[in-house]
């Protein structure tokens, strides 16, 4: 990407706190909750106790971590690489899957949160291809946009690694979905049936070298709009949470295989405030 333009540089006081240690180390907290899901496995072990688990990590944070979730592993670390093998290829390779004003599915290494552009590159995918959207916002347009994925031609293999993780990450998602219905005291199967048609979508976020990163943020401060978040994070972390009692943006530790969960503004403002967003 270059050198460090002036639309990616942060204000003041939204630039990185990179909570290094003397030697350069990040200082991660484990303040953020770790959730095991391991006795999901078990169709007859009562699921209230992971529900209010889940349900203490919302109304303090926003997000938590799983861990035992069922998403192999080996699946991840091949999404990982294919992602990667993407991503090493070059510019005019990617732009020919890039999104437009037309498909917001694909590539797109331009853009901003809150006005300031990223440092980063993307790919993005529905879960359900084809997916039917609004042609606008307006209430009153009744009109359908029918909108399809756009899959790179390298890797080979990119479309099939893609949609196969896809689809646990779906199975992991209505799981957590049972889970935050029983928090809130109702049926497992209660919010289920809003995402029977979806506009899910995955992305791949990549983060080049920056050569002033004291300056630049991989992706701004932000709320998710949707109603979940699952997010898989590398060794080498980077993603903060603003904690609740004093704004604070805390590093989040990465822990091997975990996942990061974030209830999104869908969740909270169509279900129940309990349940925060960060």
């Amino acid at each position: 990407m270059g050198e460090l333009d002036e639309a990616f540089i942060q204000a003041p006081e939204h630039r990185p706190n990179t909570h290094l240690t003397n030697s350069g180390d990040f200082i991660f907290s484990d303040e953020i909750p770790t959730i095991d899901l391991s006795s999901l496995e078990d169709t007859h072990h009562d699921k209230t106790a992971i529900a209010k688990e889940i349900a203490e990590a919302c109304k303090r944070w926003g997000f938590f971590q799983v861990i035992n979730h069922g998403l192999p592993s080996a699946l991840r670390h091949r999404v990982e690489k294919t992602a990667a093998e993407f991503f090493n290829l070059t510019t005019e390779e990617k732009r020919k899957v890039k999104r437009d004003e037309v498909n917001p599915m694909g590539y797109h290494d331009e853009e901003h949160t809150k006005n300031v552009r990223d440092w980063k590159e993307i790919f993005d995918f529905f879960l359900q291809d084809s997916t039917i959207v609004p042609a606008s916002p307006e209430p009153e347009d009744t009109e359908l946009r029918k909108l399809t994925n756009q899959w790179p031609q390298n890797p080979s293999h990119f479309r099939e690694v893609c949609q196969e993780y896809a689809r646990e990450v779906e199975k992991l998602a209505f799981r957590l979905l049972e889970l935050v219905s029983i928090s809130l005291g109702l049926p497992g199967d209660r919010l289920t049936g809003f995402f029977n048609e979806q506009t899910s979508f995955l992305r791949f976020n990549h983060y080049p070298p920056c050569p002033n990163p004291e300056l630049a943020l991989g992706v701004g401060r932000h709320k998710d709009g949707g109603a979940l978040t699952v997010l898989a994070q590398d060794s080498v972390g980077g993603l903060q949470v603003s904690r609740r009692s004093d704004g604070q943006w805390i590093p989040v530790k990465p822990i091997s295989d975990a996942l990061i969960i974030n209830m999104g503004n869908c969740i909270q403002v169509n279900v129940d405030f309990r349940l925060k967003t960060n």
